[in-house]
């Protein structure tokens, strides 16, 4: 042994270890840092890895933040309901104003304006001869049958009124003048011609009917009445108008009740029938109480407007074929929904 202290000697079994590692530390600080190993390539059946890759590119973490709120502000979103499929309904049949108008109801009379200056009236009208003088007044017309004009009455005036009688001429005598404030009936007789009487001389034939009542082919006009073919009655004629040919154009037909007052209309003569009734001629005219209440009034002082019924309008059939169009839309529009 030498002199001096003695070292101690260090057993530690690890020393050449910790030197080991303490030299492999002191390496790597001073040495760079290795390059990024590219990450291997993903799978195509991992759809969440495409999702992972801007955090392997060194994606800052607030990054992955951001995705992880805007998945938590997509998650309110409903998912969408499935389509239901439902039959759409018919559609509702057509209307009826695509159908032609229904037209306007017919008016239950017709009209016939006739002017003043057209016609005279015959009751109390002045008659004259063609010398100008007058001899009487006219107050009825005889109708034959057909309603042809076959004789007029004239009231032949005496002397101050006094020996007045009824006389019967030919109605192919009778001229009618239009003109106011003259003579409206001018008696053109042929030479030796005379009127009838109204009553036979004494002693003669035997008595006759009296011309002022009606036959089988005769229909004094003023006063007589006027039936519907039923047997009604229409109206008393009051008067007769008369153009310039002489040809009748209406009767003036009292047509009040009997507690009413007074109203007249002008039924045009067209519309006049004439038939024998109990071996009498009558007057008919086929009129409701509709249709004379909606005829204008007649007036002496305003144009008259001779009326005449019109027929009532023919039915009209169902527009069948315009129905089963209607009915075959529905059922078309059903399938087409199916």
């Amino acid at each position: 042994m030498r002199g001096g202290f003695t070292r101690p000697v260090v057993t530690h079994p690890h020393a050449l270890s910790l030197l080991l590692l303490l030299a492999l530390s002191g390496c790597s600080l001073f040495r760079s840092a290795p390059p990024a190993q590219p990450e291997p390539p993903i799978a195509a059946s991992e759809p969440e890895a495409a999702a992972s890759e801007p955090e392997a590119a060194s994606a800052p973490e607030v990054a992955s933040e951001s995705e992880e709120t805007a998945g938590v502000k997509a998650a309110p979103k409903k998912p969408h309901p499935s389509l239901i499929h439902r039959r759409r309904p018919a559609p509702l049949p057509p209307a009826p104003a695509s159908a032609p108008a229904a037209p306007a109801p017919a008016p239950l009379v017709s009209t016939r304006t006739l002017e003043r200056s057209t016609f005279r009236t015959l009751l109390d009208s002045e008659v004259q001869k063609t010398d100008g003088k007058v001899v009487g007044h006219a107050v009825d017309l005889v109708a034959g049958p057909g309603g042809k004009p076959i004789e007029v009455v004239v009231n032949l005036q005496g002397f101050m009124g006094i020996g007045d009688r009824k006389a019967w001429f030919p109605w192919s005598s009778v001229r009618v003048n239009t003109q106011p404030k003259t003579p409206a009936i001018t008696l053109a007789l042929a030479p030796g011609q005379s009127p009838a009487p109204d009553r036979p001389k004494a002693g003669g034939a035997p008595q006759q009917p009296s011309l002022e009542e009606a036959g089988p082919t005769r229909l004094p006009m003023l006063d007589a009445s006027v039936e519907r073919p039923n047997g009604a009655k229409v109206g008393r004629v009051v008067d007769v108008l008369l153009d310039a040919s002489a040809d009748p154009l209406a009767v003036v037909l009292d047509v009040s009740g009997t507690l009413e007052k007074r109203q007249t209309i002008a039924a045009d003569w067209a519309a006049l029938h004439f038939v024998t009734k109990n071996r009498v001629l009558t007057a008919q005219l086929d009129m409701t109480d509709q249709q004379i209440d909606a005829s204008p009034r007649y007036a002496s002082d305003a144009p008259v407007r001779a009326v005449k019924p019109n027929p009532p309008p023919a039915p009209t059939a169902p527009a069948a074929p315009a129905a089963s169009a209607a009915t075959a839309a529905p059922a078309a529009s059903s399938h087409g929904a199916q």
